[in-house]
């Protein structure tokens, strides 16, 4: 047989395997009934072993964050480049990595309480609108949006008990993301003092605060592009040491183990840090005079 009918037939049985492995993983309880007609005497009443390999990768993922992926590439090309440049390379992206995913969460976590502020305010104009007192509107609209955040069990408790709403709204909008509460307090405010209508204000201060929200959605959208801009020129590196390699070359061995290779490297990782830094600045400028 030649090699290429020894690959094509190597080929099928893989693919054969493959096909009864997972076969096998998703009909667990058609393999039992197999193994019960052909006498195969007892079978585990466990999940099978595709399905606990697939639960322990999925464990593993979820502890390894993702600035630990930095270190794995580094001991990679440390492995390839026999260096350890690499290593100190990718031990020392770790904390930058963990500051943008904590970052990343953070403005998620805000971006989440913001609409939960603004589900706040329809609810509670809407219990109002429905000839509920403030304070039992307030209980209930809280319940279903969760917009007072950690500072709710205070806040209920003000309205339950007859305390300083506007004062327990001001300190709940402290919260990241509860900016909202503060124009809440302001409305509670004016409709106690004075006696004007609570939904009314409500309503515009809802109105105002989904505006807010469209404004910076849309701001975010146009700064889209820039944030990819900066992405792919921070992957041209990559793909210059992939061209050399293609090209026959040892780029590794050029970077880890001369002189000259060296201080291009330092040099490169440096304008590449003041080229992120200068596209950060200039987004986050662009964010707060918006």
């Amino acid at each position: 047989m030649t090699g290429t009918g020894q690959w094509a037939t190597g080929a099928a049985l893989v693919c054969l395997g493959a096909a009864a492995w997972l076969t096998d993983g998703r009909h667990p309880q058609a393999r039992r009934a197999r193994l019960m007609l052909a006498g195969g005497g007892t079978f585990g009443t466990g999940p099978p072993v595709t399905r606990q390999v697939s639960d322990r990768l999925r464990r593993v993922r979820g502890r390894l964050r993702a600035e630990w992926w930095s270190l794995a590439a580094g001991l990679v090309l440390a492995v390839l480049g026999n260096s350890v440049v690499p290593v100190v390379a990718g031990a020392a992206g770790v904390p930058v990595l963990r500051r943008m995913r904590l970052a990343g969460q953070a403005r998620r976590a805000r971006e989440i309480r913001q609409d939960a502020v603004i589900a706040l305010c329809g609810a509670l104009a809407g219990e109002v609108r429905a000839g509920r007192q403030p304070g039992e509107a307030l209980l209930s609209a809280a319940h279903d949006s969760g917009g007072l955040g950690d500072a709710q069990a205070a806040v209920l408790a003000a309205a339950r008990f007859g305390g300083d709403v506007p004062g327990a709204l001001a300190a709940a909008a402290g919260q990241p993301g509860a900016d909202g509460l503060r124009g809440l307090a302001a409305c509670w405010q004016v409709a106690v003092d004075q006696g004007a209508g609570l939904a009314a204000g409500l309503d515009r201060l809802e109105g105002a605060l989904r505006a807010e929200r469209d404004q910076r959605a849309d701001l975010r959208a146009q700064l889209a592009g820039a944030r990819a801009t900066a992405v792919m020129l921070a992957g041209l590196p990559v793909l210059g040491l992939l061209l050399g390699v293609a090209l026959g070359a040892d780029p590794l061995h050029v970077l880890l183990h001369t002189g000259a290779g060296l201080g291009c490297l330092l040099a490169g990782a440096v304008l590449e840090g003041l080229g992120a830094w200068w596209v950060v600045r200039i987004v986050r400028r662009a964010e707060a005079a918006a």
